[in-house]
């Protein structure tokens, strides 16, 4: 059990709106909830009273009621959620049209731009007109490849308003990831920016947009966004124009907002990519937009006069999370750049600045910001804020002892997981609840969680494989090109029927909190003993002389071993005392079982685009199997040092 790091005062538990939710269950429905375990537990007992619920505590705009929440409960997939409902996603994100902030930008050495709400309208009604003026219809894809900014939101806006679907990568993208996904959709039109910045150099984008628009002859429009140049030479790309041209110029436009079916196309999404061409995930509208309002305004207590900044780029889900605030009227902050540029407090000053109330992030920059040795509590007012978010990789022991050691004492630290597929989470923070050290707070509201043992039963304070065994609205409606529903069902069903196998091992507690362990087919597995790797790295974390580790099993003489690569620090050396060390420690904080065969140096560890560890990839190139569509990583060449490595040859 973790060590209790922060409670809620009594004042902020009855302002929050998880507290006015549960009195309106309780007034409803002539129920006594006095507590989140009580909610959860009749959030899942009571699925469709639940998601009726937050239909109307979220105040979802729709044209046509809905006729029944879900067709059948125990269908998964294929039930049908709100059937006859009428709404357009962008109305929802679009109902406020008043002069409180919508939107601030920050890029890299930049001022900030702001936008109200009146102006985010504008804008988006402009892009809109102009998208069916040159005959974009409802189902046509639009795409982004674009940094963070307010053009990225409003092109998305725009797009949704007709009932086209939306998909995007940011333009770190390499030119084959961004074909392997873009390309599969056929989509029509493009928007991207002429460069971006980073650690503060320019980088233009423009040679990548005339690649794209030479191999996906589908798409009519490619309309360009001026962010490194005023005015950027369009000579070499066919069908471009700037976006400022692009736009309407229609003084006092309207938008049109289609309404459609709750369950029409909104997002096309991707799986990683690191084990063939990425998986195209259809998510349709109703299911996000409630999803995540849920999420938003009840795990994250988001409110008008907030104002929310996440870390993320525009092919992470976050990024999409993140846009679905301004359905609560806050204020979302955009950041486009490198965190650390031009010191560890670039992200903490904007914060201070723009007075952030909710800051999120991946554990990644967490563990990296403690590493430097940043003391932005010290050298910030953070007065305002009072959440953090960390997601992307389980966030460590001492990740959490830090946030309240070096950044702020009174705050909410929600570690959350959930995934791409779902655009969203099935562990989230409960502003109602305490935090404890390296615990993920509670499992999401209406989600029915379970942690299965190798027998497919449920377990508690043990280690099993995270599933969902009801349905919930913000599962994919299909995969692209997938007519039968094959590549679907193999990805989440084939294991256990009807129930959804996520992919990640996990440990639930007799109290309601969690903890990840890291990918469920990445687990180590010698003489049949399974842990999670990132009981592995928690504790490498502890090694002040190593930077970074990755760990895999290796098919070796009809078992497996297990094999750990360690990325040193500057100046640093993996000598043979440090190895002992670490075979000590693990030998005595986990099991004998654990203790890898093999320690070995790496110089560099790859990542995919979303900064999470390929142990997959790594573990087939030991073994000299083929790695598929490399150019899904941030980093593809860190992967050719460990193909074919001679240490791994012998004992």
């Amino acid at each position: 059990m973790g060590r209790l790091l922060w409670e809620p005062s009594e004042k902020r538990v009855n302002e929050s709106n998880m507290l006015r939710f549960i009195n309106c269950v309780n007034k409803k429905y002539n129920l006594n909830i006095d507590g989140y375990t009580g909610l959860y537990n009749w959030s899942i007992e009571n699925i469709p009273d639940f998601w009726t619920e937050v239909w109307d505590f979220t105040g979802i705009i729709a044209s046509a009621p809905y006729k029944n929440v879900i067709d059948d409960i125990n269908k998964m997939p294929g039930a049908k959620w709100f059937e006859g409902a009428r709404l357009n996603f962008a109305e929802n994100l679009l109902r406020y049209r008043d002069g409180e902030t919508a939107l601030i930008f920050k890029g890299e050495d930049r001022e900030c731009v702001r936008l109200t709400y009146e102006e985010l309208y504008a804008e988006v009604a402009g892009i809109a007109k102009s998208l069916k003026e040159m005959g974009v219809v409802a189902g046509d894809r639009i795409v982004g490849f674009m940094p963070n900014m307010p053009e990225t939101i409003i092109a998305m806006l725009a797009a949704t308003s007709m009932g086209a679907i939306w998909s995007s990568c940011s333009p770190d993208f390499g030119i084959k990831g961004v074909l392997d996904r873009f390309g599969q959709i056929k989509p029509k039109a493009l928007f991207a920016a002429d460069g971006y910045f980073f650690k503060g150099k320019k980088f233009s984008s423009l040679d990548m947009v005339a690649n794209i628009l030479k191999e996906i002859p589908s798409i009519e429009k490619a309309v360009i966004v001026p962010y490194t140049n005023e005015n950027p030479d369009l000579s070499q790309i066919p069908n471009s124009i700037v976006y400022s041209e692009f736009k309407s110029v229609d003084s006092n436009p309207e938008i049109e907002f289609n309404q459609l079916p709750f369950d029409h196309p909104l997002y096309i999404m991707y799986s990683s990519g690191t084990t063939g061409l990425p998986k195209c995930l259809v998510q349709s509208a109703g299911g996000i937009l409630i999803n995540q309002l849920k999420e938003l305004a009840l795990h994250t207590d988001l409110k008008r006069g907030d104002n929310i900044f996440y870390f993320t780029t525009c092919g992470w889900m976050m990024w999409n999370w993140l846009t679905c605030a301004l359905g609560t009227g806050a204020t979302i902050v955009l950041f486009d750049g490198n965190p650390f540029y031009p010191n560890p407090g670039a992200l903490w000053e904007l914060a201070q600045d723009e007075k952030i109330t909710v800051f999120g992030t991946s554990a990644g920059y967490i563990n990296a910001l403690q590493n430097s040795g940043a003391q932005p509590g010290n050298d910030f007012d953070l007065s305002p804020l009072r959440t953090i978010l960390s997601t992307g990789s389980p966030l460590s022991v001492e990740g959490f002892e830090y946030v309240y050691k070096e950044i702020k004492s009174d705050l909410q630290l929600a570690s959350i997981s959930g995934g791409t597929d779902l655009n969203g989470c099935f562990f989230l923070g409960n502003p109602i609840g305490p935090v404890y050290s390296g615990e993920l707070q509670g499992r999401g509201l209406g989600m029915k969680v379970e942690a299965f043992n190798e027998k497919g039963n449920g377990v508690i304070n043990q280690q099993g494989e995270l599933v969902c065994s009801a349905p919930f609205p913000s599962m994919p409606i299909y995969f692209w090109d997938d007519p039968d529903g094959k590549k679907y069902r193999a990805a989440y069903f084939e294991m256990y029927a009807n129930i959804w196998r996520h992919g990640d091992f996990v440990e639930i507690n007799d109290r309601g909190g969690a903890v990840i362990y890291g990918r469920s087919d990445a687990t180590l597995n010698p003489g049949g003993v399974r842990i999670g790797t990132s009981e592995i790295y928690r504790l490498l974390e502890q090694f002040e002389d190593v930077e970074d580790s990755l760990v895999v099993s290796q098919n070796w003489k009809s078992d497996t071993r297990i094999v750990l690569f360690v990325q040193m620090r500057a100046k640093s050396e993996l000598t043979e005392e440090l190895k002992g060390d670490i075979k000590k420690s693990i030998r005595s904080n986990i099991s004998p079982r654990h203790v890898p065969a093999k320690i070995l140096p790496a110089p560099e560890l790859p990542y995919t685009l979303n900064m999470k560890k390929v142990e997959l990839a790594v573990r087939k190139a030991i073994q000299n199997e083929v790695v598929l569509n490399k150019d899904s990583l941030r980093n593809p060449k860190a992967l050719d040092y460990f193909v074919g490595l001679k240490e791994l040859q012998e004992d």
